[in-house]
């Protein structure tokens, strides 16, 4: 089996496990569901996330959740309180911000030209848009049709010109999902004074923790405005890189996710997942 072909298997492998979180399904029912062997699925399974199906599957219970939780309040309001501004702050030597000026959002992309394509990652099919300032789209298309994904792009940015540039998207998909990116990813972000200050709050949500809406909202001073900041979240233009996955109800329900909710559980997983590699002695 060559890498393509790997890399495909343990894509499906993941929406599969995700999706049926809630059976815990063994080693043999998740094998034949992929149509790969126990013991080659164990093995890839292991060498790409670094822990075992079963382990994964784990990090999906609400108890699991619960735990995100309880230590995404603490961090997320540390985080906030130390003084996170507008866009354009580096977070955290991975990502940095710049907001459209008010003229270039109110003319929604005239005069904009933005590169965009589809490619495989981590997650599935995606499609990313950008332009020389920085990304300004990225979703999935697993539980979304790609047409709709490229529909939602256009809505964002009506009056921008579009290029189709799959080998640019393949890179910038690399980019994103390498294990350590060595340099910051840019994104050029347009949305309301309100939404750019949630989703800097996302950036500030460390990998394998949860938040809830109504965390966010009182961390930003503004505890009577979950659902706006529920809209905000289901708002961002840049799903993974601003973790909105990151987001679930107050009791350790997944809530919605835009591009899905085994997309987000897959998520969740795998950063699990890593964590509890890295916290290996």
């Amino acid at each position: 089996m060559d890498q393509a072909d790997t890399f495909q298997r343990i894509s499906e492998a993941l929406d599969w496990l995700a999706a049926h979180r809630d059976q815990q399904p063994g080693l043999s029912q998740i094998a034949d569901a992929t149509g790969m062997s126990r013991f080659h699925l164990q093995r890839t399974f292991q060498r790409w996330a670094g822990v075992s199906p079963k382990k994964f599957l784990q990090a999906l219970t609400r108890e699991a959740a619960i735990s995100r939780l309880r230590r995404g309040e603490s961090v997320l309001d540390a985080a906030l309180g130390s003084g996170l501004s507008g866009p354009g702050r580096l977070h955290d030597l991975l990502v940095t911000t710049d907001a459209l000026t008010p003229g270039e959002a109110r003319r929604g992309g005239a005069g904009v030209t933005l590169r965009h394509g589809f490619g495989d990652c981590l997650f599935g099919h995606a499609l990313i848009a950008w332009n020389e300032r920085g990304i300004s789209f990225l979703g999935f298309c697993n539980e979304v049709e790609p047409h709709a994904a490229r529909a939602e792009l256009q809505h964002r940015w009506p009056e921008a010109r579009y290029v189709g540039d799959p080998s640019g998207a393949r890179n910038w998909l690399d980019r994103i999902f390498a294990t350590a990116p060595d340099t910051p990813l840019p994104l050029w972000l347009r949305g309301s004074p309100f939404q750019l200050q949630v989703w800097e709050a996302l950036l500030a949500i460390p990998e394998d923790t949860s938040v809830s809406y109504g965390q966010i909202a009182r961390a930003l001073g503004k505890p009577g405005a979950a659902r706006a900041v529920g809209n905000a979240v289901g708002d961002n233009p840049v799903a993974w890189v601003i973790p909105c996955h990151r987001v679930i109800r107050q009791m350790g329900e997944l809530g919605g996710y835009h591009w899905g909710l085994a997309t987000k559980s897959a998520m969740i997983g795998y950063e699990h997942a890593r964590a509890r590699v890295r916290l290996r002695p």
